[in-house]
């Protein structure tokens, strides 16, 4: 590779590419590569939805066994659950199939290089390129890829340059990752990504109890339609406060807690604990959390703590 695809110079090499195996993030990172022309030749797919994704994201790649992606692969990529990808790297060591020089690289968040191990000692380039995105299975995953963040993690600079190299190509902001911290670096993208889906789908549950049955501008609410007035009202507010967090950092809190209001606290808990009571207890957990940051009155967080 000879450029990282955003300069005037010449164009990186074009790469033969593996994918093992076809997933959400496999396929779709095998499809944001072949746009910029390098060539998925190979893919691994066994289950039902895996195979209708490698047709239908990779329709010019061949699905063919491991080794036989392996040994065609000059990119190869591992995109495995986490708790296979060691047994896979042990199994690709054990059968010698990866020849020395293929750049291997794996998406895992959590893991660097060091999961790689027994395939560097056979002579391979060890690349961990982790998207910090998530991934629904459709269309819109390679798309958003293109304006993703990519934790990389390499063995020395020539490792870095091809790890950012192929992430530029694509669209996407390298960073580097320490090894030692890959763990560290997981949890906080887990943290921010999961839990806020759990956040907005309680608080869904809790605005769609409130509002059933009413009408908005003479419309019947439908308590079920996932696109209803809940979502309507929550989407405008979520993502200010999104983008304040973001900007703003503490200082964006805003309500209730920030306020010390230890009253409306309580009646929120009482509430949500009518509807739900682990509803109820996740917004406690929430609130004591946000208190403390904010450094609320102690009336609140000594209520708060006696109810844990």
């Amino acid at each position: 590779m000879t450029s990282f695809g955003i300069t005037n110079g010449p164009a990186p090499a074009r790469l033969t590419v593996g994918v093992v195996s076809a997933g959400k993030v496999g396929t779709a990172l095998g499809a944001a590569l072949e746009r910029v022309g390098h060539v998925v030749g190979a893919v691994s797919a066994v289950s039902d939805s895996s195979l209708h994704r490698a047709r239908t994201r990779l329709p010019d790649s061949q699905i063919l066994p491991v080794a036989d992606v392996v040994g065609r692969s000059e990119l190869l990529i591992l995109s495995v659950p986490d708790s296979e990808l060691a047994a896979l790297v042990a199994g690709l060591a054990a059968t010698e199939a990866v020849p020395p020089g293929t750049i291997v690289v794996h998406t895992s968040g959590a893991n660097g290089i060091g999961i790689l191990e027994p395939l560097t000692a056979q002579g391979i380039i060890p690349l961990a390129v982790h998207p910090a995105m998530t991934f629904t299975g459709h269309d819109e995953d390679t798309a958003r890829l293109a304006s993703a963040c990519f934790g990389i993690t390499a063995a020395d600079e020539v490792g870095y340059a091809i790890g950012q190299s192929l992430v530029l190509e694509i669209g996407g902001e390298p960073f580097r990752v320490r090894e030692d911290l890959r763990p560290l670096y997981h949890a906080a993208l887990a943290h921010g990504s999961n839990h806020l889906v759990t956040l907005v789908v309680d608080a869904v549950a809790a605005l769609r109890a409130a509002l059933g049955g009413q009408e908005l501008l003479g419309q019947q609410l439908v308590d079920d339609d996932p696109n209803g007035l809940a979502e309507r009202v929550l989407q405008p507010l979520l993502s200010a406060a999104l983008d304040n967090a973001l900007r703003r950092g503490q200082s964006a809190l805003t309500g209730p807690v920030a306020r010390g209001d230890t009253e409306a606290v309580a009646t929120h808990l009482r509430v949500l604990g009518d509807l739900d009571p682990e509803l109820a207890a996740g917004y406690r957990a929430l609130s004591l959390r946000t208190a403390r940051q904010a450094r609320s009155r102690s009336e609140l967080i000594e209520m708060l703590e006696g109810l844990s």
